[in-house]
């Protein structure tokens, strides 16, 4: 059986960190008096120190305009690794020399007119 994720309002989480600060920083206590698990509680401190959590006194919205850029970034610089690493690949079956080109040439015009006949 799952529980039911519950979602809590901007202003409840600034809220509930400000009630930790009264509490002089005890994060188990102000988890208890506002009936919420410890670890979530905890996460938003460390995210309202870091200046990540909106509606908090740190908050920077240009901080967190930076880090989505930075993943923007990162996804785009591990697509284009990708298409490099293709790229740089050998094509094994392609001929590689001239000769083998006219031989290759050769070769798939005879299995055409097997496989199909003369041509019109």
């Amino acid at each position: 059986m799952s529980k039911k994720r519950v979602e809590y309002s901007d202003t409840f989480k600034a809220e509930a960190i400000a009630k930790i600060k009264e509490n002089n920083g005890n994060i188990s206590q102000t988890a208890k008096e506002l009936g919420i698990p410890m670890n979530t509680l905890a996460n938003w401190h460390r995210k309202a120190e870091s200046g990540v959590l909106a509606g908090t006194q740190n908050y920077n919205p240009e901080l967190i305009a930076a880090l989505d850029e930075i993943k923007d970034l990162k996804k785009q610089l591990k697509i284009a690794q990708e298409e490099r690493e293709i790229l740089k690949r050998q094509r094994r079956t392609l001929p590689r020399t001239s000769s083998q080109v006219r031989l290759y040439a050769r070769e798939s015009i005879k299995i055409l007119h097997t496989t199909y006949g003369d041509p019109i």
